[in-house]
């Protein structure tokens, strides 16, 4: 089972499952995860993975060219899907996220994570553009320009520092701490704050990352 889901009262939980690959996502792990964001839009989602070592590594790279292509277009899907649904989406991290993996992460509406966790953004190597789309909203232009060029790993205490995730002992409980608070909100707060922070131009950003790396695509994501 490449993604495991657990529903409780409350939220939905989703793991990814492929640890022999490091949660390497092919089509199917893609499939699963957009067909269970979408299935219930308003119910608050955590997203991370069933072996505390990995999030994810990303695309899998295995795959034939034309799959490459397919995946990275259900990618872009997922990423849309996550910051437009009305329920909260809350990525939990405890080890690496890399290229789609870091993507997702970025996608969420929050992240918390361990003192193991961090972040790469891969791709220009490849003639991709991996993040550009979200990653100055989320910690400004020159920081992400300096992890977006270099493709160097953010490591957690650094990814606080700039505002790009929570720290937590046990990011798990930590989200559903959180979820808990949010349910206290006025019932259709979130999906408004989600709206207004979804505007100026953050949708079309994605579509212009998701149009270029359709065309250039060369095997990394």
């Amino acid at each position: 089972m490449c993604l495991v889901q657990e529903r409780s009262d409350d939220f939905l939980r989703l793991k990814l499952n492929r640890p022999e690959q490091r949660n390497a996502m092919d089509e199917a792990t893609v499939t699963a995860l957009l067909d269970a964001l979408s299935a219930e839009p308003s119910v608050p989602v955590l997203l991370g993975s069933t072996d505390p070592t990995i999030f994810s590594a990303g695309a899998d790279l295995r795959v034939s060219d034309a799959e490459r292509t397919r995946l990275s277009d259900l990618l872009y899907q997922c990423y849309a899907v996550m910051i437009t649904r009305p329920g909260p989406v809350i990525a939990v991290a405890s080890g690496a996220a890399v290229g789609g993996g870091a993507q997702l992460a970025s996608a969420a509406d929050l992240r918390i994570s361990s003192s193991g966790a961090r972040f790469r953004w891969v791709g220009p190597g490849h003639g991709l553009a991996v993040g550009a789309w979200i990653l100055p909203a989320l910690i400004g232009r020159s920081a992400a320009m300096d992890l977006l060029l270099t493709s160097r790993w953010l490591d957690a205490e650094e990814a606080h520092r700039l505002g790009f995730t929570t720290l937590a002992d046990d990011p798990w409980a930590a989200a559903e701490q959180a979820v808990a608070h949010i349910a206290s909100l006025v019932s259709d707060a979130v999906a408004r704050i989600k709206a207004v922070t979804a505007m100026e131009g953050l949708l079309e950003r994605l579509d212009a990352e998701r149009t270029g790396n359709s065309s250039n695509w060369s095997g990394a994501v």
